[in-house]
């Protein structure tokens, strides 16, 4: 039996434990249907065969499930941070010790591939890990003297807070907000993305098996427009964590606003990947082409516009063409699988868009640009050539296994053309002139920048975009300042001078 058997095999009992049960909310260490008693139904964009009913989550379990996070609270606040971290720490060990079912799930959840997804419950084990190993500093302040007080600084945490994931890779996502959140001393409501839900409710049963009490971490299951909505309006919410869509971004920003939530976002991006005529041509290809078809296209931070000098763009587009073309399509369960299926027929049909829209653009579908199979929702991997930064390609997220090149002139052109979009999350550099790489890296308005690289996380680095790209960082003490609120307190260090008012004769 080989390996794509194998992971057919364990997904089976799996899917029946689903099946057989459904996915519901988890309030205050419960696990209960709907308030309304209302369901939806998920399917995998594999074969698009029925996964499980799923909670469908109202105002009414929102509010059940913020009084629970409420009343969590003050507990968990002052639960001492090194007990914080010995459930974090007990979290990450049983997400380890379930990492193959997590990765199952995960990749017929949303058609990631499993060679990818084998690494994601592991990443996400990481992030608590790291938060549980920071937790005992997390209100570490300052010490900052003046003439007549000795001041001092402290964090203290900001309260219940929402988290609202996306489900493009739900389960790592879901740690990297979760697991800062819970380290800082909030408590959670976590709504997870109403087309990945099997994951979130792992996690969350996973860590009430490590100890985390009733009530600190709740999870609602639902439609944005409906329990996504309840909990960015909550007056309990302190703040809202997203990771999405920018446009859904700013209607969470227009519903958090009577109740003056802290949000932080991290959104869409359009990442330019680079390529001088200096650069190490063979990695930047290695580099170009995983940016931008790994995980489906599905990512933030992909490379989606490859910007080549010219002098090169013949030779190494046809390069790219030619990886493009063998890039392996197919079931995620098979570890030979590259590219997977989009996450649903929507999002399918967006994809599939595009490719007219650059035909009319006048763009050339040099590789792929139609769907692959009537069954399931695969998409061909593609490469659109003969693009200009105009075009609509070349400007809007389409969020899937597509790459357009755009071929440069000079390094001013090049700069430009890479910040002439409305957003500014991730930035690809490739160069062996050092004075240049500094240059470019400074001039591209974004949020992160990798130079002769990929994308490479590194947990304590700042982790967010600028523009229509998001607010806020994640990572390190940058996620401690956003579930934190700084207080600070002045003890003074002798009789100093206080002026006096509404003394008689006083000058």
């Amino acid at each position: 039996m080989d390996s794509f058997e194998v992971n057919q095999k364990n997904l089976k009992p799996l899917l029946e434990r689903f099946q057989s049960k459904g996915i519901q909310n988890l309030i205050n260490g419960v696990s209960v249907p709907s308030s309304s008693g209302e369901t939806f139904d998920n399917f995998t964009p594999v074969d698009n065969s029925f996964i499980c009913t799923v909670a469908k989550g109202n105002a009414a379990d929102i509010d059940k499930a913020a009084i629970s996070a409420k009343e969590a609270f003050p507990a968990w606040r002052d639960t001492d941070p090194k007990a914080r971290k010995k459930i974090l720490h007990k979290i990450a060990d049983l997400i380890v010790s379930r990492a193959e079912e997590i990765a199952l799930c995960e990749s017929w959840d949303t058609g990631q591939a499993i060679r990818f997804m084998s690494k994601a419950a592991l990443r996400g084990a990481e992030n608590f890990r790291y938060y549980a190993d920071i937790a005992p500093q997390a209100r570490d302040g300052k010490h900052l003297p003046s003439p007549t007080l000795m001041n001092i600084t402290t964090r203290v945490p900001i309260g219940p807070v929402g988290i609202i994931t996306p489900w493009n890779t739900p389960f790592m996502l879901s740690t990297w907000k979760i697991a800062p959140a819970l380290a800082a001393g909030c408590t959670v409501v976590h709504k997870p993305a109403e087309f990945s839900p099997m994951t979130a409710s792992l996690l969350l049963e996973i860590a009430h098996e490590a100890g985390l009490p009733p009530g600190v971490w709740n999870l609602v299951n639902g439609l944005g427009e409906e329990a996504g909505v309840a909990l960015t309006e909550h007056p309990d919410i302190k703040a809202i964590a997203f990771v999405g869509e920018s446009r859904t971004g700013s209607a969470i920003m227009r519903q958090g606003a009577d109740t003056l939530k802290r949000v932080h976002f991290e959104l869409g991006g359009k990442n330019p990947a680079i390529v001088f005529d200096d650069a190490d041509l063979d990695r930047a290809l290695d580099a170009v082409v995983f940016m931008i078809y790994s995980l489906n296209g599905e990512r933030c931070t992909s490379s989606s516009r490859l910007l080549v000098q010219s002098s090169i763009a013949e030779e190494f587009t046809s390069k790219l063409a030619a990886r493009v073309r063998n890039i392996k399509v197919g079931n995620p369960l098979d570890p030979k699988t590259e590219v997977g299926p989009l996450i649903h027929k929507i999002h399918l049909d967006k994809v599939l868009s595009y490719f007219q829209v650059a035909r009319d653009e006048g763009a050339t579908i040099e590789v792929g640009g139609s769907r692959q199979g009537q069954e399931g929702c695969y998409v061909q991997p593609t490469l659109l050539t003969d693009a200009t930064e105009d075009m609509r390609i070349s400007r809007e997220e389409i969020f899937g296994p597509v790459l357009t090149v755009i071929p440069f002139g000079t390094e001013e052109e090049a700069i430009w053309i890479a910040n002439d979009v409305r957003y500014g999350l991730t930035g690809y550099v490739w160069t062996n002139n050092l004075a240049r790489s500094l240059r470019v890296s400074n001039a591209l308005e974004a949020g992160m920048i990798w130079v002769n690289s990929e994308n490479v996380r590194h947990l304590p680095t700042p982790f967010g975009g600028i523009k229509d790209s998001g607010i806020g960082r994640d990572g390190g003490d940058w996620s401690f300042e956003f579930y934190m609120e700084q207080k600070h307190v002045g003890l003074a260090l002798g009789n100093h001078r206080i002026p006096k008012l509404g003394i008689s004769g006083n000058q």
